[in-house]
């Protein structure tokens, strides 16, 4: 699965750097990098990572036709707010979803870390949700999650794709900085 994984990573790094960029062909290469790591998912026994691509397939269309929508003169998506309450919901549904995933895949799979594996699937869920929805705070729950990724990676013998992670965090980071810098004053401020 070498080569697979690693064309799948470099896939996945230019679909996020794209993301960075605010550059709307950051969706369908997106696309294409999440069907290849489902395959790879399948293969180490992580389910909820596999069953994370479906529902990325599912988001990456959506966040595609919204982007489209709320592109600037310079062809780059415009960033919008998150507010408090939307932010506090959708974490809480994160917790939710982490749980009833996380028991789950426990009580009726094989999988390698059920619990873990199951929050991170549950927060980048979210995390996705907020980049198709061109919100900053996206960048910081992607900081966050990759982090905990490259130790999963590591832990399962990825090692291809727990570098891959390490990078998205660093594209994260220059992420978080171009949407910082291209957004109005009003959606910066906390």
């Amino acid at each position: 699965m070498t080569l697979v994984e690693l064309v799948g990573a470099l896939i996945s790094a230019w679909a996020v750097w794209l993301t960075a960029q605010r550059r709307p062909w950051c969706w369908p290469v997106g696309l294409v990098s999440v069907l290849v790591y489902g395959g790879i998912f399948v293969d180490a026994k992580l389910y909820s990572d596999a069953l994370l691509q479906l529902a990325f397939a599912g988001l990456i269309v959506y966040g595609w036709r919204r982007w489209l929508r709320h592109l600037g003169d310079d062809g780059r998506v415009q960033v919008a707010p998150l507010p408090f309450a939307a932010a506090a919901a959708h974490t809480a549904i994160g917790v939710a979803g982490a749980l009833a995933l996380g028991y789950v895949m426990h009580r009726w799979t094989d999988a390698a870390l059920p619990w873990l594996d199951a929050a991170l699937t549950s927060f980048s869920l979210v995390a996705q949700w907020w980049q198709g929805r061109r919100h900053i705070a996206a960048w910081w729950l992607w900081i966050t999650v990759d982090v905990i990724y490259v130790g999963e990676y590591v832990y399962k013998h990825l090692l291809i794709t727990s570098v891959l992670y390490a990078g998205f965090i660093v594209l994260a980071a220059m992420g978080l900085r171009a949407w910082r810098q291209a957004a109005p004053a009003a959606v910066v401020a906390p």
